[in-house]
C-alpha cells in the first residue's frame, strides 16, 4: 500500500492499524479514541448548558433578602442568616472543579427554630422560588428507621425528584426542607438503650443525607413498590433546610443563661428578654432538647425566628405581595365582587390572632370564619358586586358563629 493510500484519523492523524476502531465519513475519518475525548467534551459541555438552561440566576445576599422583604414580615436576623447560607451555598457550587486546590468548601445546612406560624415555610419556599431550583417539603414526624411501619428516611429525596421532574442533575441542586425536625428529637439527653424507630433512629438515618452521599432513592416510594429500579442521586449539592417550634427548648435555654437569680446579691450581668429566649439559642440547647450531635454538626448554621407581635401581625395581613387580604380581594374579583377592609375591622382580626397564639396560621383561620357567609352568598346573588367588611360586621360573625373563645368588646 502507497503512503497516498493509507487511511488516517482526520482528527489526531493516527494510522488505522494504530487505533482499536476507525470509523469513516463522506470525506473524513474518525477514531475510537477521538470520539471518547469529543463524547467527553460534549458531556461537560452539556452539564453546564443544563444548569442555565433552567433560569437559575444566583443573586447576592443583600438581592435574596430584598426578595424576602417582599414575601416575609420581620425576621431580618433569620431572613439574613438564610441569605448568606444559601448564597454561599451555591455559590459552592459554582466554583470551577479545579483539583488541583486542597480547599473544599463543605456545604451548611440550616435548623430553622421559631414558634409556628412565624414563618419557616414561607421564607424556605420563598428562596427556593427566587432561585428556581426544585424544592420539597418533608415532614419529620412520619419517618421512622428502616424495616418499621412509616416511611423509610429515602422517601424525602423521592420528594425531590418528583419536585424535578425526575431530572437528576436539577435534583441534585435542589432544597428540601424537613418541617417539625423537633418531633425526631430523643426523649432523653442519654443515648437510647432500647430502639427510639421515630426519634433517635431517624436522626441516625438522616446522617448520610446530610452530608453527602450517593443515595438509591425508590422513584416511587420503596414500601409498595419493592421491585422498582432504583435511582442514584448524590446529595452533596442538596441544600437541607429544616425548621421546628421545639416547643420547650427555651426550659434548657433559661437553665443555660442561669435567668432566675437566687440571693440578694444575685444580678444578671446582662438584661435577658424572658418573653424570647429563643433568640439566644445555640446548638448547645438543641443537644439538650434531644438532637444528637452528630445531626447538630451536619446542620451548623442555626437560627431563629422571632414571636409575631401586633405591628408584625397586621403588616401580615395587609403589607406583602400575597397578603391575606389581597387574596380574599382576588377571590371576590374573579366572581366581580369588589372587596375592601376597613381599619377598624384589620385591627379587630388582629387583636383575635393576638388572643389564638397561632401566629400567621391564627390570621387565615379568623378571615375564614368572618368570610364565610360572604363566600357562600354573594357568588351567587348577582346583585351584590360590593362588599365592605367593617368592624360591626366582624363582630356580628363572630357572634353568628359562637367563638366562646373570642370575647368581642
Amino acid at each position: 500500500m502507497s503512503e497516498n493510500d493509507k487511511v488516517l484519523c482526520s482528527f489526531c492523524g493516527r494510522d488505522k492499524q494504530d487505533t482499536n476502531i476507525l470509523i469513516a465519513g463522506t470525506s473524513a475519518h474518525i477514531c475510537d479514541s477521538c470520539i471518547e475525548q469529543a463524547h467527553e467534551i460534549v458531556k461537560e459541555d452539556a452539564s453546564d448548558e443544563v444548569f442555565l438552561a433552567k433560569d437559575f440566576t444566583l443573586l447576592k445576599p443583600k438581592e435574596i433578602k430584598t426578595h424576602l422583604d417582599d414575601f416575609v414580615i420581620g425576621q431580618d436576623d433569620a431572613k439574613k442568616v438564610m441569605s448568606v447560607a444559601v448564597y454561599n451555598h451555591y455559590k459552592r457550587i459554582l466554583q470551577p472543579d479545579t483539583t488541583d486546590e486542597d480547599i473544599e468548601i463543605e456545604k451548611s445546612n440550616i435548623i430553622m427554630v421559631g414558634r409556628t406560624g412565624t414563618g419557616k415555610t414561607l421564607i424556605a419556599r420563598s428562596i427556593a422560588k427566587l432561585l428556581k431550583v426544585p424544592f420539597c417539603i418533608a415532614d419529620a414526624t412520619v419517618l421512622t428507621e428502616a424495616g418499621y411501619v412509616g416511611e423509610d428516611v429515602e422517601s424525602i429525596l423521592t420528594r425531590l425528584l418528583q419536585a424535578a421532574d425526575y431530572d437528576v442533575e436539577q435534583a441534585k441542586r435542589g432544597i428540601v426542607f424537613i418541617d417539625e425536625i423537633d418531633k425526631v428529637a430523643r426523649k432523653s439527653d442519654n443515648p437510647s438503650i432500647t430502639r427510639d424507630v421515630s426519634g433517635e433512629g431517624v436522626q441516625q438515618a438522616m446522617l448520610k443525607l446530610l452530608e453527602g452521599t450517593i443515595v438509591n432513592v425508590p422513584p416511587q416510594g420503596g414500601r409498595k413498590h419493592p421491585d422498582q429500579k432504583m435511582i442514584a442521586l448524590d446529595t452533596k449539592d442538596i441544600l437541607f433546610i429544616s425548621g421546628g417550634a421545639f416547643d420547650g427548648v427555651e426550659r434548657h435555654i433559661s437553665a443555660r443563661m442561669n435567668t432566675s437569680s437566687i440571693g440578694f446579691k444575685s444580678e444578671n450581668k446582662e438584661v435577658i428578654e424572658k418573653d424570647n429566649l429563643l433568640q439566644y439559642i445555640s446548638p448547645q440547647d438543641l443537644k439538650s432538647f434531644g438532637l444528637i450531635p452528630e445531626l447538630i454538626g451536619r446542620m451548623p448554621v442555626v437560627t431563629h425566628l422571632n414571636p409575631l407581635d401586633r405591628a408584625a401581625l397586621k403588616l401580615i395581613l395587609t403589607e406583602p405581595k400575597n397578603a391575606l387580604t389581597k387574596q380574599y380581594q382576588k377571590l371576590f374579583d374573579m366572581d366581580g365582587i369588589a372587596l375592601s377592609f376597613d381599619k377598624k375591622a384589620i385591627d379587630i382580626i388582629v387583636d383575635k390572632a393576638m388572643e389564638f397564639k397561632l401566629g400567621a396560621r391564627g390570621l387565615r383561620s379568623i378571615c375564614e370564619a368572618i368570610m364565610l357567609d360572604a363566600m357562600f352568598e354573594f357568588p351567587s346573588d348577582e346583585s351584590k358586586k360590593d362588599l365592605k367588611i367593617t368592624a360591626a360586621y366582624i363582630k356580628t360573625q363572630l357572634t353568628k358563629l359562637s367563638f366562646t373563645k373570642l370575647k368581642v368588646a
